[in-house]
């Protein structure tokens, strides 16, 4: 999640956020630090339309490398 940065060029706290996108204050704070790894579509939304960007520019995909059993 890029939730953090996004927050940080608005200059808000994690309280404003969940102020301004009506997402409880404790998600955003585990969206953060990935003790959440899920987000329903509907908060993904409400945090995207709050921050004015598209849902998936919340996103970011990190790529792991597969390895393959021999």
């Amino acid at each position: 999640m890029r939730l953090r940065e996004l927050r940080g060029v608005h200059g808000w706290s994690q309280q404003e956020l969940s102020d301004r996108a009506g997402v409880r204050q404790a998600t955003i704070s585990e969206l953060e630090s990935g003790k959440r790894q899920r987000i329903d579509f509907h908060i993904l939304d409400r945090l995207a339309d709050a921050l004015g960007v598209e849902p998936g520019e919340l996103l970011a995909r990190e790529w792991k490398r597969r390895v393959r059993g021999r």
